[in-house]
């Protein structure tokens, strides 16, 4: 090469749609479908230009991956619908093509719960990284009408520790199908209390543990939630725990939850349990340090509540009870 020539190579053409044909006819054929889908994954692998093509409708390559995923889902092989998901998570579907896709599939939910349900975790991390991106683009009729058993895999993503990044999926999809009180109260009745509180207990990043503190805000708002709280034996002291030690909002929200337990779960032991892990130095704490208006109010109202019987407490340091007296 002569000296000071570089040269660049010439860009390839996208993939055309009659190769993207070719190979799903390939891919309908049980003994050549795993060869065909393995393809298709290196052909968007090779550029942007090959994936946006594949991903338009026009291309139908799809709505094929997800008859894979769909079509006698309990009995599919596993090796092909894992290839499949994996495709459809590279492809990064706009909003738009999401949509597009929910509008031809309504049965997507029901076979993601069904994947979810499976022993494969490279299989179900795909299926809730698919459902965070389903349900962000989901009209309400659509939260509204997931079953108890889609929230129960999704909180079993959780519980397992698929993966990190399922883990941050599986938070995403739960804070947004919660936005809907009813299934809020799908959520709590199988078991997403427990499993939150277990999580918060291992200490996980800032970004994961104020999500955490969020949906188990959102969830304890109810009487069964807050019982179920203070039902695990670390409920009240891992809430107590992220007040002015995560960020001012997980603070916000470990106060919340606090609030929520004094309203509708407060028994005479779990106030003195309260005083024992250290909720009282921490709600003190708030009234004199820097926080949000807001927190600094809810924690006085949970101070409030209870002051009578903390004042009693042998927990409660003399600085304390000044405050306890003052409200």
């Amino acid at each position: 090469m002569p000296s000071g020539v570089e040269r660049f190579p010439t860009p390839r053409p996208p993939v055309d749609r009659a190769l993207l044909a070719s190979l799903i006819e390939d891919a309908r054929l049980p003994h050549s479908r795993l060869a065909a889908l393995k393809r298709l994954k290196k052909l968007i692998s090779d550029s942007e230009s090959n994936k946006r093509v594949v991903a338009t409708t026009a291309s139908g390559v799809v709505d094929f991956l997800l008859s894979v995923v769909t079509s006698n889902v309990e009995n599919a092989e596993q090796e092909h619908e894992e290839e499949a998901l994996s495709i459809l998570h590279a492809l990064q579907l706009s909003g738009d093509e999401l949509r597009l896709l929910l509008d031809r599939n309504h049965g997507l939910f029901e076979a993601l719960t069904a994947t979810m349900r499976k022993s494969n975790f490279q299989s179900r991390a795909y299926a809730v990284l698919l459902a965070k991106s389903a349900v962000s683009v989901s009209p309400p009729d659509t939260l509204l009408g997931l079953p108890e058993e889609f929230f129960k895999e999704v909180i079993k993503v959780l519980r397992d520790r698929v993966s990190h990044q399922a883990t941050c999926a599986a938070l995403k999809v739960l804070y947004a199908a919660c936005q809907w009180g009813w299934n809020t109260a799908k959520a709590v009745e199988v078991g997403a209390v427990k499993v939150l509180v277990e999580l918060l207990l291992d200490e996980p990043e800032k970004k994961e543990s104020e999500m955490m503190l969020v949906l188990l805000d959102d969830l304890s708002r109810g009487p069964k939630g807050a019982a179920q709280v203070v039902s695990h034996a670390a409920g009240v002291a891992v809430v107590s725990r992220s007040i002015l030690r995560v960020t001012p909002g997980t603070t916000e929200r470990a106060v919340r939850v606090l609030h929520s337990i004094s309203r509708h779960a407060a028994t005479p032991e779990v106030v003195e349990d309260m005083a024992q892990v250290g909720v009282v130095s921490k709600l003190c704490l708030l009234l004199s340090g820097e926080c949000e208006r807001s927190t600094r109010e809810t924690a006085r109202d949970v101070l409030r509540m209870h002051s009578r019987v903390w004042r009693r407490s042998p927990c409660v340091s003399p600085p304390q009870l000044k405050v306890l007296s003052s409200l």
